[in-house]
């Protein structure tokens, strides 16, 4: 338990250092502010559906003036998240499917390259994020709204890439957190598939709508499906998914809510 509590601070410092080398083009701020607008960001984001507040939580300690611009700077380090989420996601969904589900050989492997098409794909999209201005440029009403997106033209692939990285090793320490629980409640349980079997279900998780405060019944149960092909022991499933849960999302918004009542509304955060 210890350990899983060391790797959700490790894990949402390192969003907070991904935060403000996003922001660093839009205004320089601390590490510690960095951090206070993360976990402020948390709070919000458990009573709205989607964590669409956690955008909110974090931009109202920017300058009034460069709050839009700090949302589509959260943006660009969201994708990078989704791509990586989906990417590997997506692989592992092959392997269950290869292990698991009877289908015909030749449609098997002809989910290889639609596979492979659909990775490429978010990969090429978030190195080329800037694409989306050219894009964006062409519907009319969001013409008006040019400078605000403008902001994308700031990242360039070496940017990308260091947010790619942050967000990489994020993936691995919450990836990190879901193996020691299980497997110290299912030792049995062969790395390999309990690892897939993890990416499933943050594959899962990314496509369905939610909301944190009451996302633990929707994680449960879809930790429970997949995992049921590789262990029979339910309900250690379902303690593990509301143990990460309840650490990684509940405690930090708790500790969020304190940073909370430092936000102003019309001006920056108060120190």
């Amino acid at each position: 338990m210890a350990a899983l509590f060391l790797l959700m601070l490790l894990n949402w410092f390192l969003e907070s250092l991904k935060w403000k080398f996003l922001v660093q083009h839009i205004e320089r701020i601390s590490i510690l502010k960095a951090v206070e607008s993360v976990f402020c960001g948390l709070t919000w984001a458990i009573f709205t559906p989607n964590r669409i507040g956690e955008y909110g939580g974090r931009i109202f300690f920017l300058a009034p003036r460069k709050r839009v611009f700090g949302a589509i700077a959260m943006a660009v380090g969201a994708v990078g998240q989704m791509v990586i989420t989906n990417v590997v996601g997506a692989v592992a969904v092959l392997w269950f499917i290869w292990n698991f589900i009877s289908v015909d050989n030749w449609l098997l492997y002809a989910l290889i390259p639609v596979v492979f098409v659909f990775c490429l794909f978010f990969l090429l999209f978030y190195f080329n994020i800037k694409w989306l201005i050219s894009l964006l440029s062409r519907i009319s009403f969001l013409k008006q709204f040019k400078k605000f997106y403008m902001i994308l033209a700031r990242y360039s692939k070496r940017d990308l890439m260091i947010v790619f990285i942050y967000a990489m090793t994020r993936f691995i320490v919450f990836t990190s957190q879901y193996c020691l629980v299980i497997h110290l409640l299912i030792p049995e349980i062969p790395i390999l598939g309990m690892i897939m079997m993890i990416f499933i279900l943050f594959f899962v998780q990314s496509a369905l709508p939610s909301l944190d405060l009451l996302d633990v019944g929707v994680r449960a149960m879809t930790a429970t499906y997949f995992f049921s092909f590789i262990t029979q022991h339910e309900v250690a499933i379902m303690a593990s998914t509301a143990c990460i849960w309840f650490i990684n999302l509940i405690i930090p918004a708790i500790l969020g809510a304190g940073f909370v009542f430092k936000l102003n509304f019309f001006g920056t955060a108060r120190n």
